[in-house]
């Protein structure tokens, strides 16, 4: 008989960027009419601008989404995990990063050798966070590299993920002009 392997374990997101946890809010990922799930492909070309997220809860409950790059700048030689691509914080429940205090604009993925892994983790805030409170550290600041999900999560009192969502992308072969 088979078992069930979580795909955020058999991707390494849990373990490398965050601890085992148990999913308790819906998010849904979608760059434009392509569905995110753990695993999935994503061209780079698809995803140049923010994905549209959609967090279940209550408006009176708030959560904190960051987006990284484990895999940064070859998943063989990983030495600026984690890529931080995205950071919003202050996010009603029921809607999405739009209507969060985004602290770290959104690039998307480029990268530069082999296939990089994305992740989407989603916390749960205790209560409200201010902008000028969080902490990064500088080489983060500077060049969104060596950003730590979980380190982060402790600093600000964030505890375990209430969801997270993993996807694939390569880069993408140059166009050849006629």
């Amino acid at each position: 008989m088979g078992s069930n392997v979580d795909p955020l374990v058999v991707g390494g997101v849990i373990g490398e960027v965050v601890d085992l946890f148990v999913p308790t809010t819906m998010m849904d990922v979608n760059f434009g009419t392509k569905h995110v799930h753990n695993g999935c492909d994503i061209k780079p070309s698809l995803a140049t601008d923010p994905p549209f997220v959609q967090i279940g809860g209550r408006p009176c409950h708030l959560f904190t989404l960051v987006m990284t790059d484990p895999d940064a700048p070859s998943p063989s030689e990983p030495s600026m995990r984690e890529c931080l691509h995205w950071l919003v914080i202050n996010i009603p429940g029921g809607t999405g990063p739009i209507q969060g205090d985004e602290v770290i604009s959104y690039v998307g993925p480029k990268p530069p050798l082999g296939i990089h892994r994305y992740t989407l983790v989603l916390f749960q805030q205790k209560s409200r966070l201010s902008t000028t409170s969080i902490e990064l550290p500088p080489r983060t600041r500077e060049t969104r590299a060596e950003f730590n999900t979980r380190n982060f999560a402790d600093q600000h009192d964030l505890g375990m993920p209430v969801a997270a969502v993993y996807f694939n992308s390569h880069k993408e072969p140059n166009r050849r002009r006629h």
